[in-house]
């Protein structure tokens, strides 16, 4: 008999518990266990079913910098906005995409971490509000695009298509690839809800600094080999 997993519980590393855990309370969750010595502490929080495990530990970890590192859906995105706004944080919209069809919005948690939240029930188009701040949604998905349309290549319409299958008449704008090996290129709107949705996918960028040209710096050239 196969073992399966019971339940999961993400764990951010903190500098400091108490601020990290005032700023999810925003999200709903609770403090219901905390623990630890000088060295290190834990705050354990829950939402429902839902759990976030945060760890202080001294000296702090080295933690790697990413576009996003969580992603919570609400039931009132409006009211969640209110909250961390009144808190003091910088909210930005970010747009209505397919998997959050009631709006998406970016945060930036108390040690930096890129949170963006969603609603999955949908808002009539006049109850949409605009989007906010200078710095628009997955920059390094833009840049792809970016690239991508400088070097041309792309075939022309997105592959990713609809979540029903539906094709997408939108150009394919950035490419993306998983550790399998499989490819696919898509429009930026399903770029996005597939780096989000399926596990593993990564932007497969060609920026000239990849494997390709390493492994072509270590090809032999004949007149080296003939002096080794």
């Amino acid at each position: 008999m196969q073992s399966r997993v019971q339940a999961q519980v993400p764990v951010l590393y903190v500098a400091d518990a108490d601020p990290a855990r005032r700023f999810y309370e925003h999200f709903g969750y609770t403090e219901v266990r905390t623990g630890g010595d000088g060295d290190s502490r834990w705050s354990y929080l829950q939402c429902g079913e839902l759990t976030l495990l945060l760890a202080a530990v001294t000296p702090r970890l080295v933690t790697v910098e990413l576009p996003l590192l969580v992603y919570l859906y609400v039931d009132d995105l409006e009211a969640t906005v209110a909250q961390l706004t009144e808190a003091g944080c910088q909210v930005e919209r970010v747009g209505y995409p397919e998997h959050a069809p009631g709006g998406e919005c970016r945060v930036v948690d108390p040690d930096g971490n890129v949170v963006l939240f969603g609603q999955r029930r949908a808002v009539p188009e006049q109850a949409r509000v605009e989007r906010t701040g200078s710095e628009a949604r997955f920059s390094l998905i833009r840049e792809a695009a970016e690239a991508v349309s400088r070097r041309g290549g792309a075939p022309a319409r997105c592959q990713i298509g609809g979540p029903r299958g539906e094709p997408c008449a939108e150009p394919a704008e950035v490419k993306l690839a998983d550790s399998w090996g499989d490819t696919v290129w898509g429009c930026l709107t399903h770029a996005d809800e597939t780096l989000l949705n399926a596990h593993g996918a990564f932007l497969a960028s060609e920026d000239g600094q990849g494997l390709g040209r390493y492994l072509r710096a270590r090809q032999s050239r004949p007149e080296q080999a003939a002096l080794s």
